[in-house]
């Protein structure tokens, strides 16, 4: 792939320059000047490229590397050709994180949408009552509400609406379409586009004749420092207590999370994941892609819930768990293992003909 004009490459940075930054060791100390300009893949990267390696399994890729320099540890190093450079970390997908955001910082998060000058736009709406520090920018067609905080460095984007009394705190990203309803926001977090935050939850009683009737939602949505919130996820507010999802948490995009669901600090959760009101999630959780969270359940610190999982009860701490209904995995894996063997030797006996 070339490089395209979204992500231009960096001006250049020396290979030693930029191992010291990521945590790493050069190797080859005669390839110290070499320049280094963007992230690739392992089969196409060029000169200027740095890539990584993790496994073994893809050593076929090197054939066609020309890299600047490979990021891997010890095990991976002896096997890279004696023409590409190694930066040696224990730790390389995390050092690769790293290089990539020195050398793409403006792929970190959403890039401004207009080329107009910082500040307020003309074509902006902010009601004369929100209180803005220095430095906030808020792009044509947003909406600020009365009385909403905005700290200094924030950009509000394009189409975004901020609605009355929001709080939000400096250096933060709330991108296109967005709308961040009956919240208080940290600092340094980022919201993709269409993503909506502090709506009601989903709260109804019985009617005396049949149907249902709308149980009031008076609670906030609370994102700590650094969490980072996914295109289309939507984060509803509580009920009567808060929504709270703790700091440096990740969260892909079209997640829902309902009404007074709390979320610990450095979770990971993947796209299409739906948790139910008023569960908790622990701190350091992670939470594979499509999974199914019950309601008024707790997850423990530290467990992981593998993708498209349906959890109906607690999960203890440091656990991993998987399948529909969810069990500790190696209760699933040789579930699976059974059903396998089953089908197998069904067949043998039919001759691979069901009919």
């Amino acid at each position: 792939m070339e490089h395209n004009w979204f992500f231009p490459p960096h001006d250049g940075i020396r290979l030693d320059e930029l191992a010291g930054q990521i945590g790493a060791t050069l190797e080859d100390q005669t390839k110290a000047d070499r320049l280094v300009r963007s992230v690739s893949p392992v089969y196409r990267a060029g000169e200027n490229d740095i890539c990584y390696m993790l496994s073994r399994k893809n050593r076929g890729e090197l054939e066609t590397c020309q890299a600047a320099a490979i990021v891997c540890d010890k095990a991976i190093a002896s096997i890279v050709p004696s023409h590409i450079p190694v930066l040696l970390t224990p730790h390389a997908h995390t050092a690769f994180a790293v290089a990539g955001s020195i050398l793409h910082p403006q792929a970190m998060r959403p890039v401004q949408n207009l080329s107009e000058p910082g500040g307020i736009s003309p074509a902006a709406f902010v009601d004369s009552s929100a209180q803005l520090e220095n430095d906030v920018q808020v792009e044509a067609t947003a909406v600020v509400g009365a009385g909403a905080h905005i700290g200094a460095g924030t950009r509000i984007a394009a189409g975004a609406v901020i609605g009355p009394g929001v709080r939000i705190g400096r250096d933060c990203t709330i991108s296109a379409g967005a709308s961040v309803l009956c919240a208080l926001i940290g600092n340094d977090v980022i919201i993709h586009p269409g993503a909506r935050i502090g709506q009601d939850g989903f709260g109804n009683a019985p009617g005396p004749k049949g149907g249902m009737i709308k149980i009031v939602q008076i609670g906030r949505v609370i994102l700590q420092d650094r969490v980072e919130i996914g295109a289309n996820t939507t984060i509803d507010r509580g009920a009567m207590d808060d929504t709270v999802v703790g700091e440096g948490t990740k969260i892909d995009n079209m997640v829902q999370l309902g009404h007074n669901v709390r979320v610990g600090r450095h979770c990971g959760i993947a796209a299409q994941v739906g948790i139910a009101g008023s569960t908790r999630i622990g701190d350091g959780v992670l939470i594979g892609g499509a999974a199914a969270i019950n309601g008024h359940i707790t997850i423990g610190d530290r467990a992981q819930i593998a993708a498209m999982s349906g959890v109906a009860s607690d999960v203890p701490a440091g656990e991993r768990y998987g399948g529909i209904p969810a069990r500790p995995m190696r209760d699933f894996l040789r579930d699976m293992a059974e059903i396998a063997a089953r089908a197998h030797n069904r067949q043998k006996k039919t001759g691979g003909n069901d009919e």
